[in-house]
């Protein structure tokens, strides 16, 4: 019990995020040393950098044909949109759905299906506030092209929000990648964006939180409608 109680507290840290914790653990000492109060500020900013970069196990769903959220965060869109041109995915609207990241989620990215990473591509750009529509044509972004068995695609787009200053992407083109399977982060609060096969419809609603590696988006096996749901 203690154990478990233990383990709701403490988590795995990405190794990305040693560096800045150590940082803002020196700082806090010189602060508390000029004066007490700001040190205590300093704490509580360091306890916020630790969990920033915490790498929690996820459970993934085992059945195939699950699409599974990149991100933590919430659901800021759900519209038909064509893929980023540098992916090569053609010019036809897919339908895009939207995972914001705030500064309090976790930022490991996980792929959300199996598959070969057919292609990556990055493009500079902008900082706009990653939850506005026009964050995914302008502002810097690192997308990914999943290759499945079956031959479909599926793009997963990294996209640097107001904060953000660093996407980091940890595989390499003909990497194949698990479900769930970590890829990257990006630091201070961004979004990605999925992309989802032709015919295949999101079993998600605007605002609903997401868990990375953990909610299903997607059934590619299924032919249920796109899902509604209310605020209640």
């Amino acid at each position: 019990m203690a154990q478990d109680m233990l383990s709701t507290v403490v988590k795995p840290i990405h190794r990305e995020g040693y560096r800045f914790i150590a940082t803002f653990a020196v700082i806090t000492v010189v602060l508390f040393v000029i004066w007490q109060p700001l040190g205590w500020i300093g704490l509580g900013l360091t306890i916020w950098c630790y969990y920033f970069f915490r790498d929690p196990v996820r459970h993934v769903p085992a059945r195939e044909g699950l699409l599974v959220s990149p991100a933590d965060g919430v659901i800021s869109l759900i519209e038909d949109a064509v893929p980023p041109p540098e992916l090569g995915m053609g010019d036809v609207p897919l339908m895009r759905v939207s995972v914001f990241m705030n500064v309090f989620n976790c930022h490991v990215n996980r792929a959300p299906i199996a598959g070969r990473v057919a292609k990556i591509a990055y493009r500079p750009g902008k900082f706009l506030n990653a939850s506005l529509d026009k964050a995914s044509a302008d502002n810097e972004r690192n997308g990914l092209v999943l290759e499945l068995a079956d031959g479909r695609q599926i793009g997963v787009v990294q996209i640097a929000g107001l904060v953000a200053r660093r996407i980091l992407c940890e595989v390499s083109e003909g990497d194949a990648l698990p479900t769930g399977g970590r890829f990257g982060m990006i630091r201070f609060g961004s979004r990605v964006d999925v992309y989802l096969p032709e015919g295949v419809a999101p079993m998600v609603a605007l605002g609903q939180v997401m868990i990375s590696g953990e909610t299903v988006i997607a059934d590619l096996t299924s032919a249920e409608p796109r899902r509604i749901a209310e605020a209640i």
